[in-house]
């Protein structure tokens, strides 16, 4: 039996280049999980642990029943106090907000026969075997960006600044306007591959 792959199904979804470009998305339906503060922190950590623990428990039973599929790359929606931080460009963002006044969410691409009851079973699993109390977040949720800017940014977070001020001035050139929120695909594993050789899709939706 051929696993499913969703980032092969929508390889036009997951290319990106080093320059920006437009594309249009397909819509997308995910676990996630929300939360807020610095990913370095054993807070964002324990949400990806349970976002995780509870897809895999989904996919072993899948297999079980020969609807085996691939997990897919982790992605994840950024936001912020937009009042609070009215002043703050897209580009200045990641140094000017404290990494304590991020807001996230963290997901994973899902096929679309799991199930809620398939959902319900894996979380009190979760919960039963491993004690991971924040499964009890994790949701489907529905992503339908549409049209986004995107680019393909090679090298550590840190340096995120560099390729979204690239993104803002094809967004001025182009006369686009951010139309969602700050989405970011991570290619690479970050646990295992060197900061300057991560590969992370930066995706903003306009209009």
């Amino acid at each position: 039996m051929e696993k499913l792959d969703l980032m092969k199904k929508f390889k036009n979804d997951y290319k990106a280049t080093t320059t920006p470009q437009i594309i249009h998305v397909s819509p997308a339906r995910y676990l996630s999980i929300t939360g807020q503060g610095d990913p370095s922190e054993p807070s964002y950590l324990a949400h990806l642990q349970a976002l995780y623990s509870t897809i895999y428990t989904i996919k072993f039973r899948c297999k079980a029943r020969d609807e085996d599929f691939v997990v897919s790359k982790l992605e994840g929606l950024w936001w912020f106090d937009e009042e609070k931080y009215k002043h703050v460009s897209m580009t200045d963002a990641p140094t000017a907000i404290p990494r304590s006044s991020w807001l996230y969410r963290m997901m994973i691409r899902i096929p679309d026969f799991v199930t809620q009851a398939n959902l319900d079973e894996a979380i009190a699993s979760v919960l039963a075997k491993k004690g991971f109390t924040l499964a009890g977040e994790v949701t489907f949720f529905e992503l339908n960006e549409g049209k986004v800017v995107q680019t393909l940014h090679i090298g550590p977070f840190h340096t995120e600044p560099e390729s979204l001020a690239l993104m803002a001035q094809f967004c001025k050139t182009h006369n686009l306007l951010r139309n969602g929120l700050h989405h970011e695909i991570y290619l690479s594993d970050f646990n295992r591959i060197a900061p300057e050789k991560l590969k992370t899709i930066l995706r903003e939706p306009v209009l």
